[in-house]
C-alpha cells in the first residue's frame, strides 16, 4: 500500500522539530496549533513511526527516528522546490516563499525598503525576514531554515558562499558635542583613553576591539549592548564613542539627539555587506531574483538607509 503524506505535513514536522514546540512552530508558519498537531499525527500514522515525543508544558523533542526523518524531509522539500522552480522557468514567473535571514545590526535600516521594492516587482513572492545574529545566520543557512541572508563577510565558514554588495568603511560614532566630533578622521590612539559603548554581539565585538591591537591596549568600555538603537542613544547622550561600519542616512539617535560619524584610520580591513548562501543550497529562480534585486540597488548606490 503506497504511503500517503503531503509536503505541508513535512513542512509542519520540520518546523516543530526545529523550534521544539508545536505552539511556536504553528506561530511561525501561521496555522493553529491543533491543525499542526493533527498534521504531524497523520504523518506519524502514515509511516507507522513516532517522530516526536510530546512533553506536557515542555514542548516536543525528536525521537531517534524523527532525527533521521527530518534530514530526509528537508531533502524531499528541496526536491519539490526544484520541481516548482522548473515550472517557474517555463512560465517565466517568480513566486513562492522566500526566507531571508537579516543581521540584526542593520535590518531596520536596509530590509523594509528593499523588501517593499522586491515585493512590488514580484507580487507572487511571500517574503519572510528572520532577524538573527551572525552565528545564528550560519546555523540557519547550514540547516536550510533560511534560503539566503543579508550579512557581513565576517567569520565566514567554509561551507558558506558570500557575494559582496558594497564596502563598509569604519567610522567612529560620537555625540554631536563630543570633543572629538570636529575631527576629519581619528585613530585608535585618539580613542583608547575615551569611554566606549561597545556593540556586544557574537563576532561583532571581537571585530571592533581588533581596531586597538596595534596600540597594544584595550579601550575603556563603559557600556555594552547587543542593540544598535540603544548603542546610538547611549553615544548620543554622552556615554562614550561607538565604532560602526554603518553610517546611516539618519544621523540621529532614537531620542532625537545628533550623532557625528568620523572616519577611523585603521589597518583592519573593512567589512563588506553582501548575500550569504549555503554552498549546498539550490539557487532557485526566486533566490536568484532577490540576489539580482540587491545587486541592482547596490550598483545604483541605492541600498536603503546607508551612506556608502
Amino acid at each position: 500500500m503506497p504511503l500517503r503524506f503531503t509536503l505541508r505535513q513535512l513542512e509542519y514536522f520540520i518546523a516543530v522539530g526545529e523550534s521544539g514546540s508545536i505552539a511556536l512552530a504553528a506561530e511561525k508558519v501561521n496555522v493553529t496549533a491543533p491543525s499542526m498537531s493533527s498534521a504531524i499525527a497523520q504523518l506519524e500514522g502514515a509511516f507507522g513511526v513516532q517522530l516526536l515525543v510530546r512533553r506536557h508544558a515542555q514542548g516536543c523533542a525528536l525521537t531517534p527516528a524523527g532525527e533521521r526523518f527530518i534530514e530526509q524531509a528537508r531533502v524531499v522539500l528541496e526536491d519539490a522546490e526544484k520541481l516548482n522552480d522548473m515550472a517557474n522557468i517555463y512560465t517565466g514567473s517568480v513566486r513562492g516563499s522566500l526566507r531571508v535571514g537579516c543581521l540584526r545590526t542593520f535590518v531596520q535600516f536596509i530590509v523594509p525598503q528593499l523588501r517593499r521594492s522586491f515585493e512590488n516587482k514580484y507580487d507572487q513572492i511571500e517574503f519572510f525576514q528572520i532577524v538573527l545574529d551572525q552565528g545564528q545566520i550560519f546555523d540557519a543557512l547550514s540547516s536550510a531554515r533560511i534560503d539566503l541572508a543579508l550579512t557581513y563577510d565576517m567569520a565566514l565558514p567554509s561551507d558558506i558562499r558570500f557575494q559582496p554588495l558594497c564596502t563598509l568603511p569604519t567610522y567612529v560614532m560620537l555625540a554631536a558635542d563630543h570633543p572629538l566630533a570636529g575631527h576629519k578622521h581619528l585613530s585608535a590612539e585618539d580613542l583608547v583613553d575615551q569611554d566606549m559603548v561597545l556593540l556586544d554581539m557574537p563576532h561583532s565585538a571581537e571585530y571592533f576591539l581588533s581596531m586597538f591591537r596595534a596600540v597594544g591596549r584595550r579601550p575603556r568600555i563603559s557600556e555594552r549592548t547587543p542593540e544598535i538603537a540603544l548603542q546610538r542613544s547611549l553615544v548620543a547622550n554622552g556615554f562614550g564613542f561607538g565604532i560602526s561600519n554603518m553610517r546611516t542616512v539618519s544621523e540621529f539617535s532614537m531620542d532625537g539627539k545628533g550623532l557625528k560619524f568620523v572616519p577611523l584610520e585603521t589597518t583592519v580591513p573593512p567589512l563588506h555587506l553582501g548575500l550569504a548562501t549555503s554552498k549546498a543550497t539550490y539557487v532557485s529562480r526566486k533566490i536568484q531574483a532577490f540576489i539580482d534585486h540587491c545587486r541592482e540597488a547596490a550598483a545604483a548606490n541605492q541600498l536603503p538607509g546607508l551612506v556608502t
